[in-house]
């Protein structure tokens, strides 16, 4: 317990900054996304709030919305008028109670295809943050590759067993070509321990071998003990590095495709869970964060603004899952609403809500689990 609290002092000066900027930064576009769209489409939009709980200050705009900041600085919401709550369960009551002119204002009353589009603007405006960021981070410093060179091959190891040698250049897995070494693990990882055929350069020479992945405990690159899938090979010391340079719109065309790779990796990792081949134990939720912000916030503010960005695409695709009391749950129902021509039944939703608040609240004690657990506090 001492440990942790002289931890939790060494981590206040430099973490407690990082972390809010990083989360409030992630937050207030997401909202803002849900916001814009919604006044767009001529709704009232009651309250605008970066974090949950009590209010610690904030201002109203001339249009009626309250903006506040919050004292719990892990999420934050937009309130529609005509909502129940900040997760935007319609007050069917209240709205009865409403003039006609005072209707037309609420999301409850507007056609479906304009409440998807509010809902589906807070994950879109993640994602067009993180392609904002990562497109002035790859122009101004460019993209540096290393050669997928074999430095070292682990004794006893996948590769090992493959036959791989230290030496040997990885030009292909599975098809995808390779020019770079950090390709590598991002594609084992995901793996999920199934056969992969490597394209091997070897003495000028190309061969082919199977390697298959195994699970394997080790740290991370910010020194966390984690679960993942490797074969067992580290990068060649005298590998050459190059650097990458881009134009403004090469630049815009790569942050694309780092943001959609992000996306692809994390659908892949999630599916390997499910099927039982990869460990929940890479998730982390607020505590695991706010130690990351203050482990990249060491390397500067350009590392910190590339977390962001990452974070940016994780919640902003974490949104999207159909989970009602998430952006992809209200998505479910307007889709069922669409396709029967009326919305759900107020009991169908007040279920699934409930259910989707069990889904979420289960989320955050894995979590927290596992980010309590990197910390050694049991």
């Amino acid at each position: 317990m001492f440990e942790a609290i002289r931890g939790l002092i060494a981590w206040t000066p430099l973490g407690l900054p990082a972390f809010l900027f990083v989360i409030t930064v992630v937050v207030f576009f997401h909202e803002l996304g849900h916001f814009l769209v919604a006044r767009w489409c001529g709704v009232k939009v009651d309250v605008f709030s970066v974090g949950f709980g009590k209010e610690i200050f904030g201002w109203n705009d001339r249009r009626g919305t309250r903006w506040k900041v919050s004292w719990l600085p892990i999420g934050g919401y937009v309130k529609f008028a005509g909502d129940a709550s900040a997760a935007s369960t319609p007050d069917h009551r209240a709205a009865e109670r409403m003039s006609p002119a005072e209707r037309e204002h609420t999301l409850l009353y507007k056609p479906v295809w304009q409440r998807a589009a509010v809902a589906a603007a807070g994950p879109l405006a993640n994602f067009l943050l993180a392609i904002l960021l990562f497109t002035g981070l790859i122009y101004y410093n460019g993209h540096t590759v290393l050669a997928p060179v074999v430095g070292h091959v682990v004794e006893g190891s996948a590769a090992e067993a493959a036959g791989i040698k230290a030496g040997d250049r990885v030009t292909a897995i599975d098809g995808t070509a390779i020019t770079d070494f950090e390709q590598m693990p991002q594609i084992i990882a995901v793996s999920g321990g199934k056969n992969l055929k490597l394209e091997l350069l070897r003495d000028g020479k190309s061969i082919s071998v199977q390697v298959t992945p195994r699970a394997t405990r080790m740290r991370d690159a910010l020194g966390d003990m984690g679960t993942n899938m490797v074969i067992g090979v580290q990068p060649s010391r005298t590998a050459p590095i190059t650097t990458e340079y881009y134009s403004l719109p090469g630049a815009v065309g790569a942050a694309t495709a780092e943001t959609w790779n992000i996306m692809a990796t994390t659908v892949k990792g999630i599916a390997q869970m499910v099927r039982g081949y990869g460990s929940a134990d890479q998730f982390r939720g607020p505590v695991g964060i706010a130690k990351m912000t203050r482990q990249v916030a060491v390397f500067g503010f350009m590392a910190l603004l590339q977390l962001v960005a990452v974070l940016s695409v994780s919640i902003g695709l974490a949104n999207l899952f159909p989970i009602p009391l998430l952006d992809g749950g209200h998505l479910l129902y307007y889709a069922c609403e669409a396709v029967l021509g009326r919305p759900l039944g107020e009991r169908a939703q007040d279920v699934g809500f409930r259910l989707g608040l069990v889904l979420v609240l289960g989320l955050v004690l894995l979590t927290t689990w596992n980010d309590l657990a990197r910390l050694n506090l049991f």
